[in-house]
């Protein structure tokens, strides 16, 4: 699994890994706002980096989240889906709007080891200072330059150079940052 080989996810190490971050996940999104250092224990429990001032706001779902390592002063808003069963890192100055999703598993093609349920994954990198705006998808594979805004709802299906806005489904290159005429605040 973690050499992004086609594995099958009922082995009983898998399972035992799952628990435990289904275990931690739940306390982490059942956490008060009141709180906010055993939010930040536990997501850091969950975790297998968390950076300096980053703030993830629950609910937050993961498959295993030792695979997730966020940079410093990164920022993901509600209802994040980080599916890591390969490794995903987040940058330092990152922000998420909410119900962005990053999917690192993949599946075969042919129906016969779909069927048997075998699966495989591929990380993600998203570069430092990117924005992803709310109900992006970034698939299996994908790295996402320094820099770069993705709009709300697109579908990142390929890398993503730096300094570049992109949008739609699946995400294209609509300009290169510094060109044309600068977005205003947006809806996060």
């Amino acid at each position: 699994m973690l050499a992004g080989e086609l594995y099958l996810a009922d082995d009983p190490e898998i399972a035992a890994d799952a628990l435990r971050s289904a275990l931690l996940n739940e306390r982490f999104n059942a956490t008060s706002a009141g709180d906010p250092a055993a939010r930040r224990a536990a997501l850091a429990e969950l975790l297998g980096e968390l950076g300096e001032g980053a703030e993830i706001r629950p609910p937050l779902r993961v498959d295993y989240g030792h695979q997730i390592t966020v940079g410093p002063r990164t920022f993901v808003n509600f209802g994040a889906v980080f599916l890591d069963v390969a490794r995903i890192t987040i940058g330092a100055d990152v922000q998420m709007g909410p119900n962005v999703q990053l999917l690192t598993p993949t599946h075969p093609i042919d129906p016969e080891p779909r069927r048997a349920k075998w699966e495989a994954a591929q990380p993600i990198t998203i570069g430092d200072n990117v924005w992803l705006g709310g109900g992006a998808i970034v698939c299996p594979g994908v790295s996402i330059g320094e820099n770069t805004v993705v709009g709300a709802g697109a579908v990142v299906t390929k890398d993503l150079p730096a300094n570049v806005v992109a949008v739609g489904n699946p995400a294209r290159v609509i300009r290169k940052i510094g060109e044309g005429a600068e977005a205003g605040p947006g809806a996060s």
